[in-house]
């Protein structure tokens, strides 16, 4: 078998499951973000009425209303916070940071775990060789709250293989674009993406990271990287027993194999309005954007910042562009701050935000009129998610955002920082 059959026969009591299998399973870790928190809880009351089965292995994180900008927001948390020590729920308040993010620096995703959340973005945890899903609010208020379960449809598994060296200034984050590009948005309905190859073995964990994040946008039900010495070197420096202790499955069978080779990539942007419209950044070089950002579930990353001060050393953000920065959690904004990477930043021109998932949705911030653009390293760019649906949103790596920062359009980063990759892009 290979992890995620490995995980659901485990998780549900078999000696095998097979593609096509309907398994109820032992969920470990069900993770909620203040917005879809309320709704589940609410459910859970009105409706359901029974004790959580398992409040230890519940996570709630403020990242969306991280800062309530109206009684409305102010109201929703309040009723969060006493909803989660009520029952006791791990809670983790306002300035925390990005709720995937909070959830492995914390140490509560480990390998071989089942985890489950409503945010479309759970499938990240495959990147520590977790099998994680996106479910529905009702899902979690019906059946993971009050008996610990869900049940999985047995996915089939598809290895994408990488190899190759991408051109110098080339980043992960490029790499995950153009793949989303190659494959097709919604081409890999309800399967188990397998990130393979020399390329993803090579990686650190946070890049590794950018791969299972594009599930949601090829279709696939859950993503992941076979856990191996960097997923245990990493996991040893959390809290807790993070490792877990799984076997490693071999690899096991695949469906299909998917081999790509990324030699000579330069970088890309994912430009309006979907995320599969990715482009070399040339063919929207030269466009216009009135805000830059690092943050999001894919960004706010201690490697994008560091990316960003080497891009800005010795210079500064253009004046008519706003350069936020949100980092993913407070552990990143404390290793920034020791790192030196803070005041230069700052120096330069741009704005620190408080730990969150950033502008996403603009429930707080990054909200643009029409007209306007921003370049980004979110995950979603779809019209109106930062504001107005006349307002554009580009994705692309953290040097790009900081190197379109200095000149107030989308510029390749190769164009001001040829030495991108003596400086640690990756």
């Amino acid at each position: 078998m290979n992890l995620v059959e490995k995980i659901l026969a485990r998780a549900g009591g078999r000696p095998s499951v097979e593609p096509g299998d309907i398994v109820v399973a032992e969920v470990d870790r069900l993770i909620m973000h203040d917005l879809s928190g309320y709704l589940t809880a609410k459910v859970f009351e009105e409706e359901v009425k029974l004790p959580i089965r398992h409040p230890e292995r519940v996570v709630m994180v403020f990242d969306h209303h991280f800062s309530p900008a109206t009684e409305r927001q102010a109201t929703v948390l309040k009723s969060n916070r006493e909803w989660a020590r009520r029952h006791g729920i791990h809670l983790f308040d306002c300035g925390s940071g990005n709720i995937h993010h909070v959830a492995v620096r914390r140490g509560l995703i480990r390998p071989g775990m089942i985890v489950v959340g409503s945010d479309s973005h759970t499938p990240v945890h495959g990147a520590l060789g977790a099998l994680a899903v996106a479910l529905g609010n009702d899902s979690h208020a019906g059946t993971v709250l009050p008996y610990g379960k869900a049940w999985f449809k047995v996915p089939h598994t598809v290895r994408i293989e990488l190899d190759g060296t991408p051109a110098p200034g080339t980043t992960p984050r490029d790499i995950a674009l153009w793949l989303v590009g190659q494959m097709g948005e919604g081409s890999m309905i309800y399967a188990a993406l397998e990130f393979a190859g020399p390329y993803v073995k090579a990686m650190p964990f946070w890049d590794r990271w950018l791969f299972p994040l594009l599930c949601v946008d090829l279709g696939a039900k859950c993503g992941y990287v076979e856990p191996d010495e960097v997923t245990e070197a990493f996991a040893a420096g959390l809290p807790g027993d993070a490792y877990g202790g799984l076997e490693r499955s071999d690899g096991g069978e695949a469906s299909a194999v998917l081999r790509y080779d990324v030699g000579g990539i330069g970088p890309q942007v994912a430009c309006p309005p979907t995320v599969g419209n990715v482009k070399p950044i040339e063919a929207a070089a030269g466009t216009p954007v009135q805000w830059t950002e690092l943050g999001g579930h894919g960004g706010g990353r201690l490697e994008d910042i560091r990316m960003a001060a080497a891009v800005l050393r010795d210079r500064k953000v253009h004046p008519d562009v706003r350069f936020n920065i949100v980092p993913s959690s407070r552990e990143v904004f404390a290793e920034a701050e020791r790192s030196g990477l803070v005041l230069p930043l700052h120096e330069a021109g741009a704005t620190w935000f408080p730990p969150s998932t950033g502008s996403n949705q603009a429930a707080n911030m990054g909200a643009m009129a029409a007209g306007e653009a921003m370049i980004s390293t979110h995950a979603r760019n779809f019209p109106g998610r930062n504001g107005s649906t006349e307002a554009q949103m580009y994705l692309a790596s953290a040097a790009a955002v900081a190197a379109s920062a200095v000149t107030g359009q989308i510029t390749d980063p190769r164009e001001i920082a040829p030495d991108l990759d003596r400086l640690g892009s990756r």
